[in-house]
């Protein structure tokens, strides 16, 4: 699965750590998902598009 989590991390000027904080994971879990080794629950995906106020799809593409 692609992400566009570190393409906007960056423009919202946010470390792998601070998303990770704000979504209640560890930063490891949000690096394998900018290099798409980890596919997220629902409810990650979620919270995820929530700090970027997009909706999940913006944020996750199925290739």
């Amino acid at each position: 699965m692609k992400t566009r989590i570190k393409e906007l991390r960056a423009k919202y000027n946010m470390t792998q750590e601070d998303l990770a904080e704000k979504v209640g994971v560890t930063r490891m879990t949000i690096g394998f998902l900018e290099k798409g080794k980890y596919n997220p629950s629902l409810v990650l995906a979620y919270k995820i598009s929530k700090i970027f106020n997009l909706k999940i799809e913006d944020v996750f593409v199925l290739e």
